[in-house]
């Protein structure tokens, strides 16, 4: 049975072959020599594992010359024959060609991709971003204080790295290691950390998330980092925000209500909203409604305000009687600067107004702006009940992981936070108790 097989198969000569004219020339075993004008090709027809009928194509047969034409057979009934074998062993030679490409075409673009990646430093990714997302949508000078945020405070380390080579750890250690004086080097921004920091991360989040969208990374490490540095600033910050008592607000109250000037009715206004610093001093006049009695911070101004979107505040009576003490003093800036910037630009209150304010009242060591009007808040309706946590959480507008249960938060609180605030402010109104203990007859 194998002589027959074995003579059905090297059927062509090499002058055969040379001289073959126009069709289908047989060599054997289902190798063909196809011979179509000026061209001529090695066929292998075959019978796929499926009873497919299929052809292959093995190459070009080159006839130049007999030795050429020899080459060129002997290369076709090599091929031919390893696609019988394939064949006997239940495969099918064109799938496994096909594969063969497939996984090589993978492979070089892998390393294309990798390549690339290798190219695209942190530095260049973020300024792409910059260039095609920031500068469209914000101001020049916005536009300008977002990139120079990470040019200025990016260890060159990491800003010229492989955006797909860096790691949480690292990152996280970057940030974490950035000093207060630091800020100095931003010349275009005026926050103090850990605002710095937190808007650092959230824009390097953007960055690496458009990184990934654009196959340049797999991962977002400022993503991952972003629980791990709340971690870190909050045992940073342990002890540095002194805050008062709540149950000596009220007397508190009662003396800074009897302060003068504009510092004292910012700092009236941030204790009774439990607002941050910085949310208050940058106030402006379209941020309010107060037939409303509403107070909208935009997005923008806030901690985390890129994940959890603009913050509601709802104005008690005192906190609108306040606002309406304040109308005619600047166009924009609800507690504008007595002092101009060095441009002759009208500008808020600096963050040194408060504490001066504090500081004049003897409270300085007592309490920090913060404290007194976050924490105190916090401790009071924390621990006499009067909300629910999430309710407490709201008004503080805390950063909540997750997004869609903010967005509940931030709706369906609407009534108990405003009770909230008026019953804070109630708090504060009240009179402070006496130290004379009354007597009772005999």
């Amino acid at each position: 049975m194998a002589r027959k097989t074995a003579a059905k198969l090297n059927l062509l000569t090499v002058r055969e072959a040379q001289t073959a004219g126009e069709g289908d020339h047989t060599d054997g075993g289902g190798l063909l020599l196809r011979v179509r004008g000026e061209s001529a090709s090695w066929v292998l027809r075959y019978t796929a594992p499926t009873g497919r009928r299929r052809e292959m194509g093995l190459g070009v047969a080159r006839r130049n010359n007999a030795a050429a034409t020899g080459d060129s057979l002997t290369t076709a009934r090599r091929l031919a024959h390893e696609a019988r074998d394939l064949l006997q062993r239940g495969g099918d030679p064109i799938d496994e060609r096909d594969g063969r490409r497939e996984t090589a075409r993978q492979a070089e673009q892998a390393q294309k991709v990798q390549k690339a990646r290798q190219q695209m430093t942190l530095a260049r990714a973020a300024r792409d971003y910059h260039e095609r997302v920031i500068e469209p949508t914000r101001t020049s000078k916005h536009s300008a204080q977002w990139i120079a945020s990470l040019e200025n405070h990016m260890p060159a380390s990491l800003w010229h790295a492989p955006v797909d080579s860096i790691e949480p750890p690292a990152l996280l250690a970057a940030l974490l290691a950035i000093k207060p004086h630091e800020r100095a080097r931003n010349l275009t921004s005026g926050d103090k950390l850990p605002e710095t920091l937190q808007r650092i991360r959230q824009r390097l989040d953007a960055v690496f998330e458009d990184a990934i969208f654009h196959r340049r990374c797999t991962s977002n490490p400022a993503a991952a980092i972003r629980r791990k540095m709340a971690e870190a600033q909050d045992k940073r910050k342990r002890g540095e925000f002194r805050a008062l008592p709540y149950r000596e607000a009220p007397a508190f109250m009662l003396q800074l209500r009897e302060a003068e000037g504009t510092a004292a009715r910012c700092l009236e206004l941030a204790v009774l909203t439990a607002a941050r610093t910085g949310e208050v001093l940058g106030a402006t006049w379209g941020e309010f409604d107060l037939d409303r009695a509403t107070w909208v911070v935009p997005a923008e101004r806030m901690k985390g305000g890129e994940q959890n979107g603009d913050h509601t505040v709802h104005l008690t009576p005192r906190a609108v009687e306040i606002l309406q003490g304040q109308l005619g003093q600047h166009a924009a800036w609800v507690f504008p600067s007595p002092m101009l910037s060095a441009d002759g630009e009208a500008r808020p209150l600096s963050n040194m107004a408060m504490l001066t304010v504090l500081d004049r009242m003897g409270m300085r060591e007592r309490t920090t702006v913060h404290g007194l009007c976050r924490a105190t808040f916090s401790t009071w309706a924390n621990e006499t009940g009067a909300a629910r946590p999430d309710v407490i959480e709201a008004c503080l507008a805390h950063n909540e992981a997750d997004r869609v249960r903010a967005a509940y938060n931030r709706s369906q609180f609407t009534q108990e936070r405003a009770a909230l605030l008026v019953a804070w402010a109630e708090y504060l109104a009240e009179l402070p108790a006496s130290n004379v203990v009354p007597l009772r007859a005999a």
